[in-house]
């Protein structure tokens, strides 16, 4: 008797099908092992003399004391928009500076129109960062046929990510470079249109370098002679 190999091909078809996990059980959706920024930004208004840089002593006493709570801090990216004429409007600014600067807490300008004449707003930009719920091993570590990613995956990455990010405010947007120093790259170049290119000195062991050369690139013949 002849048996047909097809019932047995869909029987075993049949027993792995059953082996893998179905769809519903767990979906990447579900656990999204992401930061999550939530937006904690404030405004203070403070006011100055009629006409003058003169920060009035109430509202200097209060930013004083916000940035010796901590409801202003160094990691808080703190920007300043002042009423008044150009001169005026940068003499007040630096007032608030002076105010906050013993504290560590640096601002920058803040292009808001409409501030009244003799008043300040002084913006607190902060984030709060809330953790993922990691460990998550929500998904089944079995044999997955899908070829997704764990449950856990990019638990630890966004974990210490958000542990040790000094400003949450990175996370948004990073901050502006400073001054490239062009004297470095300048001279490089130079030295390059003139053939001049310093050669790579060789690493050293043992204070010998490598070849038996001296860092300069000349031999040392001093025990031949």
């Amino acid at each position: 008797m002849r048996m047909h190999p097809y019932p047995m091909v869909v029987a075993i078809v049949l027993l792995l099908a059953a082996c893998r996990p179905a769809a519903t059980e767990w979906t990447e959706s579900e656990a999204p092992n992401r930061l999550r920024l939530d937006d904690a930004t404030v405004s203070v208004n403070v006011r100055f003399a009629a006409g003058s840089a003169y920060l009035l002593p109430a509202d200097a006493q209060r930013l004083r004391a916000m940035a010796a709570t901590g409801a202003i801090s160094a990691s808080d990216r703190v920007s300043v928009a002042v009423g008044g004429g150009p001169g005026l409007a940068e003499a007040r600014r630096d007032a608030i500076s002076a105010s906050l600067l013993p504290y560590g807490i640096v601002t920058s300008p803040l292009p808001l129109a409409g501030v009244p004449a003799n008043h300040a707003v002084v913006q607190v930009g902060r984030y709060v960062v809330t953790l993922p719920p990691c460990p998550n091993w929500s998904k089944s570590p079995g044999t997955d046929f899908t070829n997704s990613f764990a449950s856990n995956f990019a638990c630890a990455n966004q974990t210490n990510l958000g542990q040790m990010v000094a400003s949450p405010a990175d996370l948004v947007s990073g901050q502006p470079l400073g001054p490239t120093a062009g004297a470095p790259a300048v001279a490089a170049v130079q030295r390059y249109m003139t053939d001049k290119v310093k050669p790579p000195v060789a690493a050293t062991s043992g204070g010998a370098t490598g070849g038996g050369g001296s860092p300069g690139g000349a031999s040392d013949n001093t025990g031949s002679q």
